[in-house]
């Protein structure tokens, strides 16, 4: 194989973390909607929201529990696991949950998809970088961070402000159905 065709399958093969990430934002960019037609299809002001989550619960299990379960069966993989990474890994579901779950209250909380999605979208980032940092610092220490990087997180704040205030208008209303009364 000549060096330049060496090169373009290298290329290949090392973008394919980019298809994964984008395949993660066109379903974290959809979830929010699903998860709140799924609340307000549910038909039930008070507990909508409750009744959605639980659903997302069961849909997790299927995805997150029972499918590695198979491959990792049908892999023959080791089921040795050391405790660091099962810890890490169990807090992460938890605050995956937490934040699913917060994402359903500020819907019952009258919050707008699109506005509560892109508040999200644009601190999950901030956080993430902030985080990232403080867990695993540069060589040269926080002072060593590029200055662009720091404009970025600027960025992503200032763009989620501005897309939550400009943010058009849709024609239907937004929420869980008011509640019926009875005239008991």
């Amino acid at each position: 194989m000549s060096a330049d065709k060496s090169k373009i399958s290298n290329n290949k093969k090392g973008m394919t973390w980019l298809i994964f990430a984008l395949m993660t934002v066109a379903a974290w960019g959809v979830y929010g909607i699903f998860l709140h037609k799924g609340a307000v299809g549910m038909g039930d002001p008070e507990n909508g929201r409750y009744k959605a989550f639980l659903w997302v619960g069961i849909a997790y299990f299927v995805t997150a529990v029972a499918a590695p379960f198979l491959l990792l069966l049908i892999k023959g993989a080791s089921w040795s696991m050391p405790s660091s990474g099962i810890a890490y890994s169990f807090i992460a579901g938890i605050v995956g949950a937490i934040g699913a779950f917060g994402v359903l209250l500020a819907f019952g909380a009258k919050g707008h998809p699109a506005v509560v999605m892109a508040i999200i979208f644009a601190g999950a980032p901030v956080i993430n970088a902030l985080i990232s940092i403080s867990m695993d610092p540069p060589p040269g220490g926080i002072g060593s961070v590029p200055k662009l990087f720091w404009l970025g997180v600027a960025m992503a704040a200032l763009g989620g402000c501005i897309v939550t205030k400009f943010k058009p208008q849709g024609a239907k209303p937004h929420g869980p159905p008011p509640a019926v009364k009875s005239d008991q």
